[in-house]
């Protein structure tokens, strides 16, 4: 696609490589999507109809095959959990997941993160928003796919209450430099150790198997923390 290809139909952050779907992953959706899924509809949505009243709610956005979100809805019972995911097979499994384990605290959208928070998640409404190993579209003239951005950054901080947390996390280096040089000049939002600094993995993100094996070859990984300045 051409570059002016992409500003006509607007630049995606993601390419739709949906792969192949296994047969459970295909039945998951007729059985639990009613269950667990949201359907996109463009308009703000009370929550409150698929979570239990007055518990904080958070966002992770490109959530993968589920595996960190389902860890964090068994990890972290008390607070509910929204994840967002354009690819179906990895859908599908999340959706198995949530119903092998029982969990009531996830519900999962199969759209773009960008819609569904602009349009069905109201500003101020979120505890706590997560983005984890975003694909880093190496070559240059790709960055401009990048998921994080400054207008994105900013509807990020717009959804987070005031305390609230951003969390980022990539392995690789000029990712996390572009990571820093856009939410460090957010205003919004305030970096918990500093700007252009990176914290210990927090324990509410598991360390995948990938992840293991990169840190035993040399690469590094960085977690970024930002909070939601008090108004």
């Amino acid at each position: 696609m051409s570059d002016t290809e992409e500003r006509q139909r607007g630049i995606r952050s993601y390419v739709l490589r949906q792969g192949r779907a296994t047969e459970s992953q295909k039945r998951a959706f007729d059985r639990y999507w009613p269950l667990y899924g949201l359907d996109y509809t463009g308009t703000l949505r009370d929550f409150s109809e698929h979570f239990a009243p007055h518990r904080k709610r958070v966002v992770e956005i490109g959530f993968g095959n589920g595996e960190q979100l389902l860890f964090a809805a068994g990890n972290e019972p008390h607070r509910d959990f929204i994840g967002i995911e354009v690819h179906s097979p990895g859908v599908g499994r999340a959706l198995n997941g949530i119903a092998e384990n029982g969990y009531t605290n996830v519900r999962v959208y199969r759209h773009d993160a960008v819609e569904v928070l602009q349009n069905e998640i109201e500003d101020a409404s979120l505890q706590e928003i997560r983005i984890y190993f975003p694909d880093p579209w190496h070559k240059k003239r790709h960055h401009k796919r990048r998921l994080v951005q400054p207008a994105l950054v900013k509807l990020l901080a717009q959804k987070l209450s005031p305390g609230g947390l951003l969390h980022l996390a990539t392995d690789w280096r000029e990712y996390v430099e572009h990571m820093w040089d856009v939410c460090d000049n957010e205003p919004m939002l305030e970096a918990t150790a500093g700007p252009g600094h990176a914290v210990p993995r927090p324990a509410w993100r598991m360390q995948t198997h990938f992840e293991k094996r990169g840190l035993k070859l040399g690469h590094g990984v960085w977690d970024l923390l930002y909070t939601r300045r008090l108004e």
